[in-house]
């Protein structure tokens, strides 16, 4: 099963102090770029949180972000700093006496006033924390591979259908082909005999007629480019069914992203479609080249986003 670029997954960890809420969103990108928002004071937990991301999504832009509700007191500390409230209270005195305000300095007034009163954060076990909030992470990791895996099935039942009308339709133009050449060879046999009664070696204008059917088949053969063509279809088709449905790393297991091998696959299949169609010399061949590299194009877009 193949996987989505896109996807979404929220996850939840609490230890009865702490509730940790992670939420990732992931979107198409060509490599694998992360974005996190934690609380400032859980910063140390960033980089983990970004390796376990990266680990478990291998491409598209995600944005990780956490939230952290404590039920916890000691993780908040309030210090007073009583000599900026002293200053702070002198100064306003000094501001009545010179404007002869009257009124009293209200305590809210004092408290507001900057650094008057700090609010620090509290020893804390970061070890324990990091943990807390990795385990949320995993989580929306695993929920997130759901999404993916979800869409990625949808995106692969539409991308074998798609293949079918490539096969369908390089089969009907492996079917053309011949006649093409047969109906070129009848042209030009219409012209040797127009030319046969005005020349004395009508056996020359035979042979000439031989190589020049030979010319042509030779230039207009299209075998080897529906060959290779084959042999992408297969490829790819291998590829979006055998890349399998394991657990993500964020759960301990794998997953080899076939995105940019499918990529490749396609640039091949459009460039044997564009050899085909310059060697085309059929209406009819021209109308199923149309058709056919419609459908690559189609394929082209979906891959986009496929991790």
């Amino acid at each position: 099963m193949i996987r989505s670029m896109t996807g979404y997954g929220r996850g939840e960890a609490a230890d009865g102090l702490r509730t940790v809420t992670a939420e990732i969103r992931a979107v198409n990108h060509r490599y694998c770029e992360i974005s996190t928002r934690l609380p400032s004071k859980y910063a140390f937990a960033e980089e983990t949180v970004r390796a376990a991301v990266r680990a478990g999504a291998q491409r598209g832009k995600i944005d990780v972000s956490v939230l952290v509700v404590s039920s916890a007191e000691e993780d908040v500390s309030v210090s007073l700093n009583a000599a900026a409230a002293k200053q702070y209270f002198q100064s306003l005195r000094e501001l009545q006496r010179l404007y002869d305000v009257t009124g009293e300095i209200e305590l809210s007034l004092l408290a507001s006033l900057p650094d008057v009163l700090r609010q620090g954060r509290a020893e804390m076990d970061e070890d324990t924390l990091r943990a807390l909030i990795l385990e949320a992470v995993r989580i929306a990791l695993l929920r997130l591979d759901e999404m993916r895996c979800a869409e990625g099935e949808a995106l692969g039942a539409d991308l074998a259908r798609r293949l079918e009308a490539v096969s369908a339709l390089a089969g009907s133009i492996a079917g053309r082909a011949p006649e093409v050449q047969r109906l070129y060879a009848e042209k030009l046999r219409e012209r040797v005999s127009q030319l046969t009664e005005k020349t004395a070696d009508p056996a020359m204008l035979e042979q000439r007629l031989a190589m020049e059917i030979a010319v042509f088949a030779d230039k207009a053969s299209i075998e080897e480019e529906l060959v290779r063509l084959s042999s992408h279809t297969t490829q790819f088709l291998k590829l979006i069914g055998a890349s399998g449905a394991p657990r993500p790393a964020a759960d301990g297991g794998t997953f080899e992203p076939v995105g940019k091998k499918l990529d490749f696959l396609v640039q091949e299949m459009n460039r044997e479609a564009n050899t085909i169609g310059s060697k085309a010399n059929d209406l009819r061949i021209t109308d199923l080249m149309i058709d056919l590299k419609t459908e690559i194009e189609n394929i082209r877009e979906q891959v986009q986003n496929i991790c």
